[in-house]
């Protein structure tokens, strides 16, 4: 086996120490990979396999003393080993530097910081935007196979995330959700479907399921980077186009963009606004929200359009998410439907506050346009040519307010996650009553709708960060025996 030259296993006390450790052996080990392939596509074969391992933080604790019981995270269940992988320090570094820092105050034992035994797979060393497999023969890719590690998808599942991993009695107990490999795969997905580097994403995230609200936001984030006072740093296109303070941009605009695009409020502390369009369906939302967890955000709230299924409800009025009917079925193996998906509390207040900081109404007047209640989540489009009273009888039996086809998928996703989540929906038909979208009707309801949404959203996430984030971490989303990092 050819390997690098690592440096060797070490404890720590210092977090800024041990991530110091945690970067020298996985750039030891990045590095070593790439020049490896780098000479292997130049036509050298290499004498035997090669092989670079992902760095590892253990933790040993002897007692069954608790740290704080009110914190979310930050210390671990009880007395045993506990460990993970670690990747990226570049994108990670402060967040982990952070779990460091709370293990240490919070059981004062020292963490060991060592190289694993999990392989690097080879395609994770590539620099950003690296094609060079691209350039070689099938019979020399194939070779590959047998020279370096490839990505193990059995290293890379959501069994801890699911509570489904068992680890034996020798072995070590998990410290985060994910795994390096785990990470790693899809920090590469990130690339793929949102057109952006993970390093331009923030920790307050907004989906939408329209264009309509993308436009805005761009138009929006421009405009904001015109301000010489701005809060932010950096306005991010699809295909990595960066707009700084002042307008001067850099980048080259893609010729058509990914299938869920991302834009990018940055600012330096990473706390400013990711917006994507998941567009239409469980599946995307999902897909999206599966890759985006490994980020850690602070929380996502979802913004979009849905059905009114209340008499009462006018086009335009807002529904503000309490609950969720979950008939997406992308979810029901990872997580069964018997499992509560509860409306988290400081979301809730922050997204009600918000609504009346834009619209400026309050009290009974807030009513009038907003709606507290279930959200119904379908996988079916044509659910309305579904054999009555089928879906109806469902529906009101919920009490739901309202259908679309993401909510419930990105709210259950972000309690299987532990990332807090909100919904705020916004009534674009009425199709048990009949409204049914029209050309000239949703032109109408759009123009005077999304400026507005969006805005509300934003003063949400506003809210939130000004609140602070240790009370958005809380202990609701946690399970028996957590895992220590957030």
């Amino acid at each position: 086996m050819i390997t690098p030259d690592v440096a060797p296993r070490r404890e720590f006390n210092d977090p800024d120490a041990a991530m110091a450790h945690v970067t020298a052996i996985y750039d030891a080990g990045v590095n070593h990979l790439r020049g490896q392939l780098m000479a292997f596509v130049a036509g050298e074969v290499p004498g035997d396999r090669v092989r670079a391992t992902y760095p590892y933080v253990r933790l040993r604790v002897d007692t069954v003393l608790r740290a704080d019981s009110r914190l979310a995270y930050g210390f671990v269940a009880g007395p045993g080993r506990y460990e993970t992988t670690l990747t990226r320090p570049d994108l990670f570094g402060r967040y982990y530097r952070e779990q460091f820092r709370l293990l240490l105050r919070n059981h004062a034992v020292a963490l060991e910081i060592g190289a694993s035994d999990e392989p690097i797979p080879v395609h994770f060393s590539l620099a950003e935007d690296s094609m060079v497999e691209g350039t070689l023969p099938t019979q020399r890719r194939a070779l590959m196979r047998d020279l370096f590690d490839l990505p193990d998808l059995a290293a890379m599942d959501d069994g801890i995330a699911n509570g489904s991993n068992e680890p034996g009695p020798r072995e070590a107990q998990p410290l985060s959700l994910f795994t390096a490999p785990r990470v790693d795969y899809s920090l590469h997905r990130l690339r793929h479907y949102t057109g952006t580097r993970p390093e331009h994403f923030q920790n307050f995230v907004l989906f939408t399921n329209y264009q309509f609200y993308i436009d805005e936001f761009i138009k929006l984030g421009r405009e904001t980077m015109l301000q010489p006072a701005c809060e932010y740093s950096a306005f991010v296109e699809p295909g990595n186009v960066v707009t700084r303070v002042g307008g001067a941009s850099e980048g080259v605009v893609p010729a058509r963009l990914p299938q869920m695009p991302a834009y990018h409020l940055m600012r330096p502390d990473r706390s400013g606004i990711t917006m994507v369009n998941i567009g239409v369906g469980p599946a995307n939302a999902k897909n999206m929200t599966d890759h985006i967890a490994v980020l850690r955000p602070h929380a996502w709230i979802m913004l979009g359009h849905c059905a009114g299924l209340r008499n009462t409800q006018q086009l335009g009025d807002y529904v503000l998410a309490h609950g969720y009917v979950r008939e997406d079925h992308v979810l029901d193996e990872e997580l069964p439907l018997w499992v509560p998906i509860p409306a988290l509390a400081e979301i809730q207040v922050a997204l009600e506050r918000a609504v009346a900081d834009v619209t400026q109404l309050s009290g009974y007047e807030l009513k009038r346009v907003l709606r507290t209640g279930t959200v119904a989540t379908t996988d079916n489009r044509n659910w309305e040519l579904l054999p009555h009273p089928g879906p109806e009888r469902r529906f009101s039996q919920s009490r739901a307010v309202a259908l679309d086809m993401e909510s419930a998928t990105i709210a259950a996703n972000g309690f299987r996650f532990r990332v807090p989540y909100g919904t705020l929906l916004c009534v674009s038909d009425k199709p048990l009553h009949g409204e049914i979208k029209l050309p000239g009707m949703a032109n109408a309801f759009y123009r005077e709708r999304v400026d507005q949404h969006l805005r509300i959203g934003m003063r949400a996430i506003e809210l939130l960060r000004a609140d602070g984030v240790g009370s958005l971490h809380s202990r609701k989303l946690r399970s028996f025996a957590e895992v220590a990092f957030q």
